[in-house]
């Protein structure tokens, strides 16, 4: 697989942020081996405690355009446990069931080393895949066919994959909370899920994480949900920190996508929309040439960039793993030549993230809704342009108030 390549599969990353990884694969059956990397650093989703940066699985089955090999990415797992991940994320849907086979069948070897989490909420077992089914019985045959793939006899985090308005939150906590006292869920959470929906469903069964999307180009969750979370003492995993490969530089204005690939069909991603937006990856571009990293270093930093509860910013290594990417460690720069907010950074574990006062955004709700391809096609201010990533939320959040949510995403 080439660099590339890997780049398409980490610009969909689920798991806080997606990286990794060198050789050696270990050898089937053998819990103690490889020995994982001890320079990752941990954070905690409630009592969860798991690696900064976590692997999401959803890229390995296409979702993005391409073919990839089942081995390949058996072997792609094992060696982001080599480099310190912990942390995996799957779901039922993903495939369906392929992308959970995968992992249980990569992570069996060191299951007791390891964090899963993955999803129910898609009608995957009664044949509807694109249907939201989070009713009690459903959610009991998801959980027993995701054991099975997984290949383990308990899940680490469950998560809701997305609201379902048919079924109540309250009924839906009720269930997962029958789980866990069974033991075969640990810790459970919400994927987009509106700040409303959060409140009640841990009310009945307390929230380890709460799963959205956020990178520089999407901050809607710091309006409503960053609060809520710090309110509540709950975890924040952001998925697709790179905006689908946008802010790696791979991608331009003549970019055109695949049928199969997710991309084709979000609004984000016509050539409107990706000439519009170009601005903010000249923006990327030029702090990470500061900063001696690539562009995606530098948006997966600015994502790792506060430690949960710190008003400080020290200059800090990039990890080690971070070396997919480019061949040696780099360093971040200093707070000044960032414009984060001073305010005390909420306990979010997997992301470590501090909101930033951003324009008023129009919050998410439950039931799902759908925008326009406009909504979604941002055209910058004449004569403008974004000078730093608080400028840049200004400048291109306004173009953009609700995203389109998907089954599968």
């Amino acid at each position: 697989m080439n660099r590339r390549e890997f780049l398409k599969i980490s610009s969909g990353a689920a798991a806080a942020m997606l990286l990794g990884l060198s050789a050696g694969v270990p050898a089937a059956g053998t819990d103690a081996a490889p020995a994982a990397g001890k320079g990752l650093e941990r954070r905690k989703l409630g009592a969860l405690e798991v690696s900064a940066v976590g692997l999401g699985c959803l890229c390995m089955v296409g979702y993005y355009g391409g073919k990839y090999d089942k081995n390949e990415m058996i072997a792609l797992i094992r060696r982001a446990f080599d480099r310190g991940v912990t942390f995996f994320d799957t779901a039922e849907v993903y495939g369906p069931h392929v992308s959970e086979a995968w992992v249980g069948e990569a992570l069996q070897p060191f299951r007791s080393r390891v964090k899963i989490a993955t999803k129910f909420g898609f009608g995957v077992e009664e044949g509807a895949p694109t249907a939201l089914n989070s009713r009690p019985d459903h959610i009991r045959r998801a959980v027993e066919g995701s054991l099975k793939r997984l290949r383990t006899d308990h899940i680490d985090l469950l998560y809701q994959h997305r609201v379902d308005p048919a079924v109540p939150m309250e009924d839906v906590a009720g269930i997962v909370s029958e789980l866990m006292r069974e033991g075969k869920v640990r810790h459970w959470g919400l994927s987009e899920a509106s700040a409303r929906s959060i409140r009640r469903a841990h009310a009945v069964c307390p929230l380890s994480a709460v799963q959205s999307e956020y990178a520089i180009w999407w901050r809607e969750p710091e309006t409503k949900i960053f609060p809520t979370l710090e309110e509540l003492g709950i975890g924040f995993v952001p998925y697709c920190p790179l905006g689908r490969a946008f802010l790696t530089g791979t991608i331009d204005e003549n970019s055109r996508f695949a049928k199969n690939d997710r991309r084709a069909t979000l609004p984000r991603f016509t050539p409107q929309a990706l000439k519009a937006n170009m601005p903010l990856v000249s923006l990327v571009r030029a702090h990470a040439r500061r900063a001696g990293t690539t562009p995606a270093q530098f948006a997966l930093a600015w994502m790792l960039s506060k430690k949960a509860g710190s008003r400080r910013f020290r200059e800090r290594r990039i990890p080690r793993i971070w070396t997919i990417f480019s061949a040696s460690e780099t360093r971040v720069f200093r707070r000044k030549n960032w414009t984060h907010s001073t305010a005390p950074s909420p306990k979010f574990a997997s992301s470590g993230i501090a909101p930033t006062p951003s324009p008023k955004v129009k919050s998410t709700n439950d039931p799902p809704r759908r925008t326009s391809a406009l909504s979604n096609t941002v055209t910058p201010r004449r004569n403008k342009k974004p000078r730093s990533f608080q400028q840049a939320s200004r400048f291109f959040s306004n173009g953009a108030p609700t995203r389109i949510r998907t089954p599968n995403e």
